[in-house]
């Protein structure tokens, strides 16, 4: 047995100086599958033959106040989620605070083939749903041989 004795966990404290490099090292996502740990909203990527669905968790916003925009290949979503209860003096003082509030913006970038004049987007049960089509030439298609 070692007599070396650590006196706080050290898988723990490994997980803590891996995420102080990535914020340090962090930034804006510079593709589809990098994203910052603990961004908010957090945001789900897949695609289709037709479409590139980008899904962000925002539950407890107001859908009227999301900003979607495209600009030379990046996605942002922008909008604000207000503060769950409003500080009162008569009220619990609160300690501790894991869900986010106020102000948000995540950026994606988008692959070659996006087609930035076919989006849509829907908020469903606190979901942001964005949809971006692809360009009809990079769409997987069929050639019969002769």
């Amino acid at each position: 047995m070692s007599d070396l004795y650590f006196g706080t966990d050290l898988f723990g404290e490994l997980e803590r100086l891996q995420r102080q490099m990535a914020n340090l090292f962090g930034g804006s996502p510079s593709s589809l599958r990098s994203s910052r740990s603990g961004a908010f909203p957090p945001i789900n990527i897949g695609t289709t033959d037709e479409s590139i669905e980008i899904v962000a968790f925002a539950p407890g916003v107001d859908a009227s106040k999301l900003d979607i925009s495209i600009d030379k290949g990046l996605l942002t979503i922008a909008g604000e989620r207000a503060p769950s209860q409003t500080p009162s003096a008569d009220g619990p003082r609160q300690y501790a605070q894991e869900r986010f509030s106020g102000s948000f913006r995540r950026v994606v970038e988008l692959p070659q083939h996006a087609d930035p004049d076919k989006v849509q987007a829907r908020y469903v049960d606190g979901c942001l749903v964005v949809s971006v089509g692809k360009r009809e030439a990079s769409r997987p298609r069929s050639i019969t041989v002769q």
